[in-house]
C-alpha cells in the first residue's frame, strides 16, 4: 500500500477500506464538496494503481482483450473499459488514456497485479511492454473547471468530471501545493454517487455483469469484435434483462447511520416490520452529500416496481430514481 505523504496536510484524517492509504476528508466534509462541485481542489488519488502499456501493437493488442473500441484511440482521449470473466462477469475496470506512445491507465487499489499478470499471459506475440507504474506515478483528481495548471508532458484523462492526472510521485506535493485546497475522497465517493456511476467492489460482487450498472453506455462497445465474456454481453443485450440493476436511493434523513456496504434492502410494506420483509437487494455505496443529504446506491432485483418505498439496512426509508431500466 502506498500511504500518501498528503496525510501530513493539516486537518488530514485517513481513510479506511478500499481507500486506505490516503485522507478520507480534511475536517469539513461538506465544504470539501462544494469545493469540488465548484470547480476547484483536488482530491488525492495516490492509492490507485498505475498500468502502463507501451509498444507499437499497444492499442491493437488492448482492444482484443477489453470490452471498450480502443484500436483507433486518440492521443489524449480519455476512456473506459472493462475485464470480463469468460461468463461475462466483471474483474477489472480500467479508466485509460493514450498519449501517443504509451496507454496509461488506473484501477482500483491493490487490483494492479491481478490486472497486469492476465495482461501477461495475453502478450503472446505482440509487440507490448507492460508495467506496474504505481510507484512511480500517482493520480491526482482535478474536478471539472479547475483552472489548475498541469505539465503538458504529463498524462492526463480529461472527462466530463473532471481530470485524472498522473503525476510522477516525486512532484506529488509540489503539483497539489499548488492546485487549491485539498478534498478527500468522501467527498469524491459523494459526488461519484451522486453522478450514479459504478465502482469495481463496491457496485459489484462476483456475478455482475455490465448490463446491470449501467456500464454499457460508458465502458462497453456492443459493436466490436470478440472478447472474453463477450458471448454473455450480447446475449443478455439483445436478447434479455439483467436479473438485478442499479438505483440510487434519497435516504431518509433522521437516521444518524449511514447503511454500510452490503446492508440489505427491502420494500417497504405498510404495518408490516421493515426487517420481516425478504431481502431484494443490498446497498453498494453510501454517503453524506452536502445538498441532497444522505443518498446511497444500491443493486435490486430487476422486477423491483420503480416507485416502490425501499428500507435500507434495518428500517431506513429510501426512495428511489432509476438508473438502470428494468
Amino acid at each position: 500500500m502506498n500511504k500518501s505523504p498528503l496525510l501530513s496536510l493539516p486537518g488530514a484524517v485517513p481513510a479506511e477500506g478500499p481507500d486506505e492509504g490516503v485522507a478520507a476528508h480534511y475536517g469539513d466534509l461538506f465544504r470539501e464538496q462544494r469545493a469540488l462541485a465548484d470547480g476547484t481542489g483536488f482530491v488525492d488519488l495516490s492509492h490507485r494503481g498505475v498500468v502502463t502499456v507501451s509498444g507499437a501493437d499497444r492499442l491493437s493488442w488492448l482492444h482484443l482483450l477489453l470490452t471498450q473500441h480502443v484500436e483507433q484511440l486518440p492521443p489524449h482521449q480519455a476512456t473506459e473499459a472493462l475485464i470480463l470473466s469468460a461468463h461475462g462477469h466483471i474483474e477489472h475496470a480500467l479508466y485509460l488514456v493514450d498519449d501517443g506512445t504509451t496507454t496509461w491507465m488506473h484501477v482500483e487499489p491493490g487490483s494492479q497485479e491481478a490486472l497486469i499478470a492476465y495482461l501477461e499471459s495475453m502478450k503472446f506475440f505482440y509487440r507490448v511492454e507492460v508495467a506496474d507504474a504505481t510507484d512511480q506515478y500517482a493520480v491526482v483528481y482535478l474536478p471539472a473547471g479547475s483552472i489548475a495548471q498541469v505539465p503538458t508532458e504529463w498524462a492526463v484523462r480529461e472527462t466530463p468530471y473532471g481530470r485524472d492526472v498522473f503525476v510522477p510521485r516525486d512532484k506529488l506535493e509540489g503539483f497539489t501545493a499548488t492546485a487549491g485546497p485539498a478534498a478527500g475522497v468522501l467527498a469524491h465517493e459523494a459526488l461519484r454517487i451522486e453522478a450514479h456511476r459504478p465502482r469495481v467492489g463496491l457496485e459489484t460482487d462476483h456475478r455482475t455483469i455490465p448490463h446491470e450498472l449501467g456500464w454499457l453506455e460508458s465502458a462497453v462497445h456492443l459493436q466490436k469484435g470478440c472478447y472474453r465474456g463477450q458471448e454473455t454481453v450480447a446475449r443478455v443485450h439483445n436478447l434479455g434483462r439483467p436479473p438485478r440493476r442499479l438505483v440510487f436511493l434519497h435516504l431518509d434523513g433522521s437516521e444518524v447511520r449511514l447503511p454500510a456496504h452490503g446492508a440489505p434492502v427491502r420494500v417497504a410494506v405498510e404495518g408490516a416490520d421493515p426487517a420481516e420483509g425478504r431481502a431484494i437487494g443490498f446497498v453498494t455505496s453510501s454517503a453524506r452529500h452536502w445538498e441532497l443529504g444522505p443518498i446511497a446506491l444500491a443493486l435490486v432485483k430487476r422486477n423491483t416496481p420503480e416507485h416502490a418505498t425501499l428500507i435500507a439496512d434495518e428500517n431506513t426509508a429510501a426512495a428511489q430514481e432509476t438508473v438502470v431500466a428494468p
